[in-house]
This record gives structure tokens, sequence and C-alpha cells, in this order.
């Protein structure tokens, strides 16, 4: 299909939503400027949203401001999660649900692409979906004008509208870059796991141990788990950020030249101090 189809096809789809106000879920990524751009093409009544997290990517709420954008503050920030939670992984995304995942308006507009990986390819059949917040009666229609839109169809589309995306996507000397995902600093569904987010900002380091001590040294009935398997939070840091697997971090922590101090390592490889 034809980018100009898909762009005909998604205006029509934006149009036909019955509704006075409609959310418009805006990242700061280059799929919320897309939807964005699309949104002002079909001429309808929207407020673009920027779910703050307060770990969010540099210069994330000025791209915000300059695109009109209205900025939410979150009801918690996100070490007061750590705090309270411990660290996220992937399998914990509690901050997900608390900071980005929460519904404002009945409807709302997602710029979501199942080209971007299997398990979206294969949860979302259908332009419009029902998505359920912590109970049924808190639900809101979803709209996905752009779901199969592709990669080449964005960075077309970026380049035919003359849209100017977050600055992040674009190297030193000006180069579009359509396969960046931009995401919170340190997030661990991030290939790297969020290293990459920590050796560019260190002080980030710093930020997640000091919340995550106070988590791991709180009162409590019953100790979590990883008390028995890890010995400090230096230990858990490194575990969930430098490896896949406890039985490789196990490994390195022994090693054959003697074993690993975590704090020691970490301030070795960040040049911070703990």
């Amino acid at each position: 299909m034809e980018l100009i189809e898909k762009i005909d096809r998604s205006i029509k789809l934006l149009k036909s939503i019955k509704s006075d106000e409609i959310e418009l879920s805006y990242s700061g990524g280059k799929d919320s400027d897309v939807i964005l751009e699309l949104a002002k093409m079909a001429d309808i009544r929207y407020r673009a949203i920027y779910k703050k997290t307060t770990i969010d990517p540099a210069g994330t709420i000025k791209h915000c401001r300059e695109n009109g954008v209205e900025i939410r503050e979150p009801k918690i920030r996100f070490f007061d999660l750590i705090k309270q939670n411990g660290f996220p992984t992937r399998r914990a995304r509690f901050c997900c649900e608390d900071l980005k995942e929460y519904k404002i308006l009945d409807n709302a507009i997602q710029g979501i692409r199942r080209c971007e990986s299997v398990k979206r390819m294969k949860r979302y059949k259908e332009p419009i979906v029902c998505r359920i917040y912590g109970n049924k009666k808190n639900h809101v229609n979803v709209v996905l004008p752009i779901l199969e839109w592709t990669d080449r169809d964005i960075s077309d589309f970026i380049a035919m509208q003359n849209i100017q995306c977050h600055p992040l996507y674009y190297d030193a000397n000006g180069h579009f870059n359509v396969k960046k995902r931009l995401g919170c600093r340190g997030c661990p569904l991030q290939a790297d796991n969020g290293l990459s987010d920590f050796k560019e900002t260190p002080n980030l380091v710093k930020a997640w141990i000091n919340a995550g001590q106070e988590w791991w040294d709180k009162p409590r009935e019953k100790p979590p788990k990883c008390h028995s398997k890890f010995e400090s939070i230096y230990d858990l840091f490194v575990h969930n950020v430098f490896f896949n697997s406890y039985e490789s971090f196990s490994i390195a922590k022994e090693g054959a030249f003697g074993k690993m101090d975590c704090k020691e390592a970490l301030e070795s490889y960040f040049k911070i101090k703990l």
C-alpha cells in the first residue's frame, strides 16, 4: 500500500471518532509527532498530552512545549517508586503503570505500530482497541491510526511534512535515524538494560542506588527474595544492568581471580563515588 493511501486511511479513521474531545497520547517520539500531524490534518478536536515520568529523556519536555503539548505531572516521582518497590525490571514494570499507563479521557489516539515487535504484531489486529486500566469500568477506547505503517512510511512522512522530531533522533550531521527509540532513562526494557543511559549520565546510577538502598533497608516482616540471593543493593543493580541471568552474575561475582565487590566495580566502571 502506498504512503498516500495510508495517510488517507489514517485521516479517515481519525475523522470517524465520535467524541467531543480525545486524548492524543504524546511520548515525544517520532511516532507521536506523526500522529500529532495527522490529527492536525484531520482537523479533529484533541488534547495532546505528555505524561511526565521524572526520568524523561533529555530535551523531551522542551520538545513537548515547542509542539504545544500539555504536560501532565505524575502523582509520584520515579525514585519514590523505587523506594517503595525496588528496582523495576522487564517483568516488574510498576513504574509504567504509575507514570504512563493511566486513563485521562475516554478516548485516546496512540502511535503504536505492528512492525515494531513480534509481540505487537500478535497483540494488535485492529486499528481500534479497548484498553483497561485497573478495572473494566476504567477503560479507554484507543485508536491506532498508524498501526500498519512501516519505518519507511514514518521516515517519508516526516520528510514530506517537514516535521522536526526530537533532537535525539539526529546525528551530529543532522541525519535522521528512524530506528532510534526514545524511552525513560535507564529503562530495563531497553536492549542494553539501560546501560547506555547510565554511562551517559553516571549520576543516574547514584540516584538509582540511593533510592534502592532505602527500599533494601526498609523494615518488613518478611524480607524480599532478593535478600537471600544478593548481598547488597549494589549486587542487585549490577545483576539487573550487566547480566541477563542470575547464573551468569553468580559466576562473575565469585570470579576466578577472587570475589567481585560490586560497589567498587560500579565506582570504577562509571567513575563515580557511591
